[in-house]
């Protein structure tokens, strides 16, 4: 049995849409569109990582909100335990078209963009809310 790896997802809104980028070649999920994330370090919080991860990959600063799901899911490559947290740019005039690799996408971008199976509910989340 794999261990389960902590991975911290930031779910990044602004304006009503989502930083999305796609995953590179020779990484597990090749290809498909992903939020900004990655593992958790030892002993640092999923609210903590999605910061750190998302500056790192994306240059852009962000404030976490709220976890929208916790989930555990296995993938053939092994376990995860996924935290989507809902975060926001801690500063609105950093927002630029494109994020090294990631571009904005509104919700309905979303739907038609090809995602892991682990974040149907969250790209289903999404979707409705901005029905509402």
């Amino acid at each position: 049995m794999t261990s389960l790896k902590q991975i911290g997802i930031a779910v990044v809104e602004h304006a009503g849409r989502y930083l999305i980028g796609v995953r590179g070649p020779d990484v597990p999920l090749a290809g498909f569109a992903e939020f900004p994330g990655g593992k958790c370090l030892n002993n640092e919080s999923p609210f903590k990582c999605v910061v750190r991860e998302c500056l790192e990959e994306t240059g852009l600063v962000v404030i976490p909100a709220r976890l929208l799901q916790h989930k555990e899911f296995e993938y053939p490559h092994g376990r995860v335990s996924l935290h989507f947290v809902l975060c926001h740019p801690a500063n609105h005039n950093d927002v630029q078209d494109q994020h090294q690799q990631f571009l904005w996408h509104s919700p309905k971008e979303l739907k038609v963009l090809k995602f892991p199976d682990a974040n149907a509910d969250v790209i289903d989340l999404l979707s409705q809310a901005s029905d509402a």
